[in-house]
């Protein structure tokens, strides 16, 4: 019987054998051909991990400190939703982990517009002031987590045993925007929203609250939390009826303030 290599080498394995492109589906399907039975949620957070331009690469252990793109964990490039190409520095440019402002984020080297391959939904230009990217929204919540009270308790941001911890967390059925734990140890699942939230993020939601009851919850509560710059009132209504999730609007303000040359 062989010896079983690493995930992310199993999933190296396949894409080479699959001629250098593959699907998610692919490599899963390569791999349980091959190696047998090996989760696939592990599967997708590996390939996640490996993918150069791939914005919650950071969110894992493997990347959790700035680097060019040169390790063993960065072979992959995405080329589309779950769809992947063997990484070419000529070919797709120098991608790196970059440390701006304290925060890690994905970018192509020598692109100081922060702007990454992957496509982030955009404002349109009647909104008024707001995060230009979900992921600037995402970001900001999760690093004031400990801020922020749901229900009166306390939050904190949830990390698994791999140390993989709980923004863009992977699961069968997407990813959750941010997966945290309160003072009692319930899950707190955030879903958020640029600008509006419709009645259509309450089945978002409750999918992946379904997922976390199954899969990890045991016996602990499962919460949901629907952040948006504005909630509609249809959701409103929606949720009046289910009593685990809660709503919130975010704001954002800026003072300008003058400063001048202090003399003696």
């Amino acid at each position: 019987m062989e010896n079983k290599l690493f995930v992310w080498q199993m999933i190296k394995e396949s894409v080479d054998s699959l001629g250098g492109n593959a699907t998610y589906s692919q490599i899963k399907e390569y791999i349980r051909k091959k190696y047998g039975d090996v989760n696939e949620s592990t599967i997708t957070a590996q390939t996640v991990v490996c993918t150069v331009n791939h914005t919650s690469r950071i969110h894992y252990p493997e990347n959790k400190k700035p680097r060019i793109a040169n390790s063993r964990y960065d072979f992959l490039f995405t080329v589309g939703r779950g769809q992947v190409t063997l990484y070419d520095s000529k070919k797709h440019g120098i991608w790196e982990i970059r440390e701006e402002q304290g925060i890690l984020t994905v970018a192509q080297k020598d692109n100081n517009s922060g702007v990454n391959e992957i496509d982030e939904e955009m404002l349109s230009e009647e909104e008024n002031l707001a995060f230009p990217f979900e992921s600037h929204l995402r970001d900001f919540i999760a690093k004031n987590i400990e801020s922020i009270k749901v229900n009166g308790k306390y939050l904190k941001l949830y990390t698994d045993s791999t140390g993989r911890d709980g923004v863009e967390y992977p699961t069968d059925v997407g990813f959750i925007d941010i997966l945290a734990r309160d003072e009692d140890q319930d899950f707190v699942i955030f879903e958020l929203k640029l600008s509006k939230g419709g009645d259509k993020t309450l089945g978002q939601i409750l999918r992946y609250m379904g997922w976390i009851k199954k899969h990890l919850a045991q016996d602990v509560g499962v919460k949901g939390v629907i952040v948006a710059q504005s909630i509609s009132e249809q959701l409103k209504y929606a949720v009046s009826l289910v009593p685990d999730i809660s709503l919130f609007e975010y704001a954002i303000s800026f003072n300008i303030q003058p400063v001048s040359l202090q003399t003696n």
